[in-house]
């Protein structure tokens, strides 16, 4: 999004007359990045559909229904699906006061999870439907600011703060919550413990792309842990020293789809291979789904979902 800097020029909506219909584009300048706005009807995205390269106006609410349906599993409760609903669309509209896939694409957004969400118009379906529609317009706020959506698949039982969950630089948001979460008995076996073996070439392959240089790898150890018990920081030993890196940022780097979580219970130098054990799924910050799912089957309503996880925030409807 550009912004106007000149005198006595203020942007409030975007209004188009195609064929008699007004749509109202999101993609704004606003008074301040980050401000939350109200809209006097559901405003319309424009996005970058990453399959086809195509560029596509939708209404956002028919945007919110793929994202939900790209980020959950199948056949879970209509009220976690509601909860991952207002995320989603907290999340799209923090993006995109933020500037979206404007300086990528021209877009609001992608439909590339790295870049934004994940989308998957084929897996949506009626509960879906009818869980984007019960929260429609509701979004997350604190101070009249949008929030920063965080969620991640499971917790491990407790979640984390930013900074030790995703080594966050900024200051930790007053609005993420590190909230302990009793056993979950629909969490699979293998995100309440899982097993990885990493070849120690991929290691140092990662390591190099991180600027970690300490010869051949022979050991890898918890330096520093939060308050949680996520590693917050590994120590590297080798052959020519050894240095410390970010958990959080390891992680990411080797491969976050195998190395589930950064709560560890084990890591170690086997032969040839770095061995670790660990529980939990994702960096462990904001919504867990798993325990979105199992806070869905206790009868909680959507809104107390996400208010489990996010302290201090309002739920607003910005438009009907």
């Amino acid at each position: 999004m550009n912004s106007h800097r000149h005198s006595g020029m203020f942007i409030a909506t975007l209004v188009l007359v195609v064929v008699g219909a007004v749509i109202l584009l999101i993609g704004w300048p606003g008074p301040k990045q980050g401000a939350v706005r109200q809209f006097a009807e559901e405003p319309t995205l424009s996005v970058y559909m990453k399959d086809t390269e195509e560029k596509k106006d939708m209404p956002i609410e028919e945007y919110i229904t793929g994202v939900v349906a790209g980020e959950m599993k199948p056949n879970w409760p209509l009220e976690a699906y509601a909860a991952q609903a207002i995320l989603a669309r907290s999340f799209t509209m923090e993006f995109i006061s933020k500037g979206g896939t404007r300086a990528l694409h021209g877009t609001d957004i992608s439909t590339d999870h790295e870049e934004a969400q994940a989308y998957n118009a084929s897996n949506i379906t009626p509960i879906i439907r009818r869980a984007v529609e019960m929260t429609r317009g509701e979004v997350m706020t604190y101070k009249d600011q949008y929030v920063r959506a965080w969620f991640h698949s499971f917790s491990g039982g407790h979640t984390a703060s930013a900074k030790e969950g995703l080594n966050f630089k900024e200051a930790e948001p007053p609005y993420i919550r590190s909230v302990k979460v009793k056993d979950n008995p629909y969490a699979p076996a293998d995100v309440k413990e899982w097993h990885a073996v990493f070849p120690l070439t991929e290691v140092q392959k990662t390591l190099s792309k991180m600027n970690v240089n300490v010869g051949d790898i022979k050991e890898v150890k918890v330096e520093k842990k939060g308050k949680t018990g996520r590693a917050t920081e590994l120590r590297i030993v080798g052959t020519n020293g050894n240095e410390v890196v970010s958990a959080a940022d390891f992680r990411v780097a080797l491969d976050a789809m195998t190395m589930k979580s950064t709560l560890l219970s084990r890591v170690q130098v086997q032969g040839n291979n770095l061995t670790m054990v660990g529980s939990g799924f994702g960096h462990g910050v904001g919504l867990s789904q798993w325990d979105a799912h199992m806070l869905a089957k206790d009868g909680k309503k959507p809104e107390d979902i996400v208010k489990f996880f996010f302290k201090n925030i309002e739920i607003k409807k910005l438009w009907d």
